[in-house]
């Protein structure tokens, strides 16, 4: 919980209220209210514009922490026996442009996301802008029988990723939402990250592993490497397998690595 801490960073109100001022401002209303949103989130400052918009505030320090993480990221990598995948970013605005444009390849391929509006800088803040989607529940809160439903779904859309040489690069349960739309919930992906395009084979694996550990806690290891057996061959399975022990280490995953194996492992024999 210390390394969260030490990880989590703030933007001041005053900040965040004239972020809130310019992005109503954009969109010719007047600036009323911005509520800052309860997540685990380490990589920005999530909140809701006039209940209407959802923005991501970026600072400096974010920038830092993606460094660090990514750093850790890729000397995990090596230690699962692959060279390291994941890229930086050198500035917020840089990090937000990312987002918002992983957002629009992502709709493109047909994969459910908050509908991305703009990216842009304010006051060396990055600010990334996207629809709201009110009454949303992350994957974790999910009752178990709706868990199970949305796990085709969910590899579905990552496996729509893949086949089109995309990773996400950071697929937990926060990072997956649900929410009721026109009166039916649907899943939705959020907070993809940048891996270098060359390496989409390793990444695709450890996006894999990434789903298994997140879905087996709430569904079961054996549901969850069913689900994933839809979309995914047992080839993959067993490249995502050599992933779960650096993916388990993460302080953002609580799984049981053995259980997963050992499914992965009778599914292929």
């Amino acid at each position: 919980m210390a390394f969260r801490r030490f990880l989590r960073t703030t933007v001041p109100q005053s900040a965040l209220e004239a972020v809130a001022s310019e992005v109503a401002g954009r969109y010719g209303e007047p600036f009323r209210a911005v509520e800052p949103l309860e997540a685990d989130n380490w990589l920005s400052v999530p909140c809701v514009v006039n209940d209407r918009w959802f923005v991501k505030v970026i600072a400096d320090q974010h920038t830092f922490v993606h460094a660090v993480l990514t750093t850790g990221r890729n000397i995990g990598a090596f230690s699962s026996g692959t060279e390291g995948f994941f890229e930086g970013f050198d500035t917020p605005v840089e990090m937000a442009e990312h987002e918002l444009d992983a957002t629009h390849r992502m709709r493109e391929l047909g994969v459910n996301t908050p509908e991305p509006l703009e990216a842009f800088e304010h006051d060396g803040l990055g600010v990334v802008v996207f629809e709201y989607l009110p009454n949303f529940r992350t994957f974790d809160e999910l009752p178990r029988v709706e868990a199970v439903a949305f796990a085709p779904v969910l590899f579905d859309f990552l496996s729509r990723m893949h086949t089109a040489g995309i990773a996400h690069g950071d697929l937990r349960e926060e990072n997956v939402l649900v929410a009721p739309v026109d009166g039916e919930s649907r899943l939705y992906f959020i907070d993809a990250t940048r891996v270098r395009d060359d390496a989409i084979s390793d990444a695709k694996a450890y996006d894999l592993a990434c789903a298994l550990g997140s879905l087996a806690p709430h569904i079961g290891a054996n549901a969850a490497v069913t689900a994933a057996r839809e979309h995914y061959s047992a080839v993959d399975l067993l490249a995502a397998r050599e992933f779960l022990d650096f993916v388990q280490l993460r302080p953002d995953h609580d799984f049981d690595g053995v259980l997963i194996k050992g499914e992965i492992e009778k599914l292929a024999s």
